[in-house]
């Protein structure tokens, strides 16, 4: 049917394989109460696919991906793959790269019944650059940002253009204009990094004038990091570059709750990629105890996303739906995971989060 929408599955390494098949049991739920018409589609990655096709990321699964209305990325155990010339490519970092996803945005916030910790409720989001920076796999047209000229040295090319601190800026305010407190936090190391974070400071200040409804102000990175554990309450929408967002992202979760419950959604102007904030945690792979959320909270993005881009409000109460369900499932301590102190597995907490969006 011309308008079915189209996600392609992308299960990955380790737990990826059970908490897709969670987070999928929870879509196909939504799907059946909000008529989404949702299509699935599965695409090999990882080292399912580096057997079966010599790569972590087959073309034909590049392909479907850019093909789908929407792409759902389960975890990957990158670190472990070969070189990039026996086949070891990253697929996440390779499918931001490809379909130029420079928005990588991570909420923040804390869950009901589930106390932060740093004892006050938290409810920030992240706005990371998603295509250059310090990342070497993403910042060079031909070969990586990483390169040594001699056995003893070691270099790193940090690349920070106009356009991608421009657009990155503009998620960044635009998002703040949809949030009550409409406050933006640029982080930035412009006291060393004089050149490149102050390229992508005066964008961020050209675009701030372009918004006076919303708070605009400035934080070294270090300091950032410091301010955070000290009070994250105090902040809204922290704009950063890619390696700066990553690890204060990281460094917020874990504030708010869990890391395990981090959702993220990397998008572009034309495609959109749903991903945990977490890891692969092959130790326990198959075992049913993985937590499920991050990757369910993320397709709950990718929704928003579909949502806002066609004018669509049934993925955008379907991403409602599924965020209530959520916490009305871990607010439960009978109904939470393992590693929330729950006693639950992946598949019956997926079940859980599925029966809970008829509540």
């Amino acid at each position: 049917m011309a308008n079915r929408t189209h996600l392609v599955v992308m299960p990955g390494d380790g737990i990826g394989p059970e908490i897709t098949a969670a987070t999928l049991s929870v879509l196909q739920e939504v799907d059946r109460l909000m008529s989404l018409d949702l299509s699935f589609e599965e695409a090999p990655i990882g080292f399912e696919a580096l057997k079966k096709h010599g790569t972590t990321l087959p073309d034909s699964s590049f392909e479907a991906g850019k093909r789908a209305d929407g792409v759902i990325l389960g975890p990957v155990s990158h670190n472990d793959y070969p070189p990039v010339a026996q086949g070891g490519l990253n697929p996440s970092g390779e499918m931001r790269k490809r379909l130029d996803l420079y928005a990588n945005i991570r909420p923040a916030k804390s869950r009901p019944g589930l106390p932060s910790r740093c004892g006050k409720p938290v409810d920030l989001v992240v706005v990371r650059e998603n295509t250059e920076g310090f990342y070497a796999d993403r910042n060079m047209f031909v070969n990586t940002g990483e390169f040594m000229p001699t056995p003893d040295v070691a270099l790193a090319v940090r690349k920070i253009t106009r356009q991608g601190s421009m657009r990155i800026a503009e998620s960044a305010f635009r998002l703040a204009m949809q949030r009550s407190r409409k406050k933006v936090t640029a982080v930035h190391k412009a006291n060393v990094l004089r050149v490149s974070d102050g390229l992508f400071l005066e964008c961020t200040r050209t675009v701030a004038k372009r918004y006076p409804q919303v708070e605009y102000e400035e934080q070294i990175m270090d300091a950032m990091a410091a301010l955070l554990v000290r009070d994250a309450t105090r902040f809204d929408v922290i704009l950063a570059t890619n390696m700066f967002g990553d690890i204060l992202s990281d460094e917020a979760s874990e504030i708010s709750g869990s890391l395990g419950l981090a959702a993220s959604v990397n998008a572009g102007d034309e495609h959109a990629l749903a991903q945990a904030q977490h890891g692969s945690a092959p130790d326990i792979a198959g075992h049913d105890r993985a937590n499920p959320t991050s990757l369910i909270g993320s397709t709950a993005m990718l929704l928003t996303w579909l949502g806002e881009r066609r004018s669509d409000p049934r993925f955008t109460k379907a991403a409602i739906l599924i965020e209530h369900a959520l916490d009305r499932v871990i607010a439960n301590p009978e109904t939470r995971t393992a590693d929330l102190g729950g006693p639950l597995g992946t598949r019956a907490f997926g079940a859980c989060v599925a029966a809970a969006l008829t509540a």
